[in-house]
């Protein structure tokens, strides 16, 4: 199916053809800038602690911008977002509110409800909704009761407080179209959900990035008060973006201010003016307007707008940031704007393919929604950070050895898909990568960009690696670059009909380098059985395996050797499709397979020279830890570690082999001279005309692979596949140098420290690795078709296809989102009744994982990036 031309694809293809920049806008401003590695500057390397959520009102930022509700132009030079007050807090709502990971029980948690409700690729049309407590913010009692609560205890929410139950609270509804690239419509629609009337201060704020602080500019930029026939507005000047015009309604007061920080409240220094950063607090909250009339210009602006709302009663605001002058920004094209672009939202994702379920397609908008609400602006140059700003006091001489130090070359400045705009407000590279796979059904050009971004000499090392993320980019994460770039590549081709081989080579050619640097750096004992650490799962192990491993051995990791067999033949299938239109790089078909044989046979071989990692009477593979004295010892977890050798498959047509002449000869070749010495068989009953299976593990044995993990006593639950098998409801203990180790199966949050923060390994549902699992059922499914039919669950009698399973798995995936028979959805297990309430039945979050028995959802509530490929898999059940 080809995607319709609608008027949203043709903006797109605009804006990819550079005729019209209609991505120069967008949800770009960091929903958390505070607490981040970019901005720390101390010397120990205590991000949490030296920029707080206290200090963000009054302190200015260094390397961004964050708000509520916010959008800003690509590079955050002007920004926009929300600023409210219920008239009991005793700050301005300005940003949304967490607990630092120190703070909570299961490490950081953003403590607010809100709503990607609605966003296009282009963000011609938005919708995101915030519900606002009339009551005061408990601020206090969320740190307090989180910070008492142990490990073992839920996390103590919002909603648990009580605050939303008479429905005090408003609903804020703030939505953004683009009546061109240039040309921004926002309306700001308040409602009392309560039967009483309620006062609330609305500050729809613009202000400028402070570059002026910190290096020199061509002019300090400004917001000035000006002069205009029908509707007030301020003038913006700035060097670096151009003039622009910021039209709204009458407004009870106009502030001003400058972006600036506080330095007598934050360091007891003099001001050299009062008007700072947080002087809308002080203004507001003290309801002391005396020194605002004072000011008509500034970097930071508000016009102020003081409600009082009858029970149920709704109020719009609307607002125009411009390029444009027109003679009445809010007459009738300017609601025009939003029924039209509101339209061809639905019409643009009717067009990518209609899926008629309306609960299904509920939630894969949502999902795209809340993806493409977690694009942000991302600004981090490590070398700049380690010496600190010419203008301002030269950081600690210890960060110079501290953090990223050897990432001098590392200087981003891009728009970012985050992994969840507020708990993990930068990349993670194999986290952009799943993201990329479901931007790529409604923004291929992006997707594709966004995954190239990555092989770029200002992030990838010299040395070939792909930067993890800012707590530590020498960190390794997971390879999933190559298999991102076919999923992008096969779902641009079936959706728009465009076979981009140019990307292919592209990526090609940079993730050679990448290979090689895995190959050289995490294959120590250079026998193709792969390391890498922790690689992305934390706590999945007894121990930290990045670190300090037991009995001063090295660990044989089935993940990190799966890792790599899969990273084999993503590389080889890549070249396969290159191959077919320029054989020049038939060659590297041949030396990918040619590698992935290599590790295949490590994996698998037993023989007086190597114990392998397979366990013959279990049936599973174990991670194997091999001491200095070369003795070994299994650790028996059994784990999706052990379920990662499954992803490692791929199917080749004969008549793909056919048209590649020299590659089918040296596959030949090794089957007459090569795979006769092999016990066990990675090329599956391959004969002269016929297909090729390669995969990481022989028949029989992914045979049994299957029917542990298809087992509901082990890995197989209602919601997907855990991460972790029930069997280990009993404690597994291993002694290793003397010393216990442990794990047992935790269905929810972390009740282990290791790794610290709110991620769990440890039993609970993932949704990446449950559609690995899924994809690589469809290549084993493309080559056996019926001759391989499995007990489905295990021990039900139930004999189905691997088709069958497959879409059944999706099927469970789905339905942790999808309404059951009493209309409620496994992932608000905690809090149905709130959900069962009109406004809010159908708000749905996409957390970073799920419970292991339930399916509510844990950890990131807003972590829409790799938990949007449900949006994938809707696509293909429904």
């Amino acid at each position: 199916m080809v995607k319709k031309n609608t008027e949203e694809q043709k903006r797109l293809d605009a804006h990819y053809s550079n005729r019209e920049d209609w991505l120069h806008w967008g949800p770009y401003l960091s929903e958390r800038q505070w607490g981040t590695v970019r901005e720390d500057y101390s010397a120990e390397g205590n991000a949490w602690g030296y920029f707080t959520h206290d200090h963000a009102r009054s302190r200015v930022y260094r390397w961004g911008e964050d708000g509520l509700a916010g959008f800003t132009d690509r590079y955050c030079n002007i920004c926009f977002g929300l600023a409210l007050w219920n008239g009991k807090d005793k700050i301005l709502k300005e940003r949304l509110y967490g607990l630092t990971g120190p703070e909570g029980n299961h490490g950081e948690d953003v403590k607010e409800l809100y709503y990607y409700l609605e966003n296009t690729p282009t963000h011609s049309y938005m919708k995101h909704l915030y519900k606002y407590p009339q009551k005061e913010f408990p601020y206090g009692e969320l740190i307090k009761l989180n910070k008492n609560r142990t490990r073992q205890e839920l996390e103590y929410e919002l909603l648990d407080t009580g605050i939303f139950k008479k429905n005090e609270y408003f609903d804020i509804v703030t939505e953004y179209a683009k009546a061109g690239p240039e040309d921004m419509c926002i309306k700001i629609s308040v409602t009392n959900r309560n039967s009483r009337a309620a006062e609330l201060h609305v500050l729809p704020t613009l202000w400028v990035r402070n570059f002026w602080d910190f290096r020199e500019m061509p002019f300090k930029p400004s917001i000035t008060k000006t002069k205009t026939r029908k509707n007030p507005s301020v003038h913006i000047k700035h060097p670096y973006t151009g003039e622009y015009k910021f039209y709204f309604q009458k407004p009870d007061h106009l502030l001003f201010t400058e972006n600036e920080t506080n330095e007598e409240k934050l360091y007891l220094q003099p001001n050299d003016h009062p008007y700072k950063k947080d002087f809308f607090h002080n203004t507001v909250v003290k309801n002391d307007y005396r020194l605002s009339k004072k000011k008509q210009e500034g970097t930071k602006f508000a016009p102020h707008y003081k409600r009082k709302l009858k029970g149920g009663e709704t109020v719009v605001f609307k607002l125009r940031l411009t390029k444009e002058e027109p003679k009445d920004a809010f007459d009738k094209n300017f609601d025009k704007v939003f029924e039209d672009r509101i339209r061809e939202c639905a019409e643009f994702y009717d067009g990518i393919k209609s899926v008629e379920n309306p609960e299904a397609k509920k939630i894969q908008r949502q999902a795209f929604a809340g993806l493409l609400w977690s694009k942000q602006y991302y600004n981090y140059e490590v070398e700049q950070w380690l010496k600190g700003d010419p203008k301002v006091s030269t950081p600690p001489k210890e960060r110079r050895n501290g953090r990223n130090n050897n990432w001098r070359t590392l200087r981003n400045h891009d728009i970012h898909l985050m992994p969840d705009a507020w708990e993990y407000p930068w990349y993670a590279a194999w986290d952009s990568a799943f993201h990329c796979i479901t931007m790529a059904y409604i923004d291929p050009d992006f997707a594709k960009k966004q995954l190239l971004l990555f092989t770029k000499e200002w992030y990838m090392a010299p040395n070939g690696q792909i930067p993890a993320y800012e707590w530590n980019f020498s960190d390794v994460n997971p390879p999933t670059q190559a298999f991102a770039a076919l999923q992008i590549f096969k779902i641009e081709r079936d959706s728009a009909g465009k076979s981009d081989i140019d990307f292919l080579k592209r990526i090609f050619n940079k993730l050679s380098l990448n290979f090689t640097w895995w190959v050289n750096q995490e294959d120590r004992k250079q026998n193709n059985v792969f390391q890498g650490g922790f690689l992305g799962l934390d706590n999945i192990g007894v121990f930290d395996r990045s670190s300090g491993i037991p009995g001063n051995a090295h660990l044989e990791q089935v993940d990190g050797t799966s890792w790599m067999a899969l990273y084999c033949l993503n590389m080889l299938e890549i070249s396969i499709k290159i191959a077919l239109v320029d054989s020049s790089y038939e060659e590297m078909c041949t030396k990918y397979f040619g590698h992935f044989i290599f590790i295949a046979e490590a994996l698998n071989k037993r023989s007086e020279e190597y114990e392998g990692i397979w366990d013959e009477k279990e049936g599973f593979f174990y991670d194997n830890l091999v001491f200095q004295d070369g003795t070994s010892q299994p650790i028996k977890v059994r784990s999706i570690v052990g379920m990662m050798s499954l992803v490692a498959v791929l199917h080749i047509s004969q008549e793909t082999l056919d048209r590649l002449p020299n590659f089918k000869y040296s596959v030949d070749w090794f089957r007459k001279y090569r795979m006769k010495n092999l016990k066990y068989m990675v090329i599956q009953e391959f004969s002269d005309e016929s297909d090729l299976l390669l995969a990481l593990v022989p028949k029989e044995r992914l045979e049994i692979l299957l029917q542990t993990m298809f087992d509901e006593k082990e890995f197989l639950s209602n919601q997907g596949i855990r991460s972790l098998s029930k069997i280990h409801e009993q404690t597994y203990t291993i002694n290793i140098a003397n010393i216990s180790y442990d794990i047992k199966y935790e269905p929810a949050e972390s009740e282990s420290s290791m790794f610290g923060g709110n991620s769990n390994w440890r039993g609970p549902v993932w949704m990446p690795f449950n559609y690995l699992f899924t994809t690589a059922l469809k290549e084993f499914r493309d080559y056996y078709g019926s001759a391989l039919e499995l007990e489905y669950p295990t021990g039900s009698g139930n004999i189905a296809s691997l088709e069958t399973i497959r879409k059944d798995l999706m099927s469970r995936l789905i339905s942790i989102f999808q309404e059951d028979e009493n209309g409620d959805r496994p992932v608000n297990a905690l809090h149905k009744e709130t959900y069962r309430d009109p406004h809010f039945k159908d708000l749905i979050l996409f957390y970073e994982y799920f419970h292991g028995d339930n399916g509510r959802g844990i950890g990131a509530s807003h972590q829409t990036g790799w938990t949007s490929l449900v949006a994938n898999m809707i696509h293909e059940i429904y």
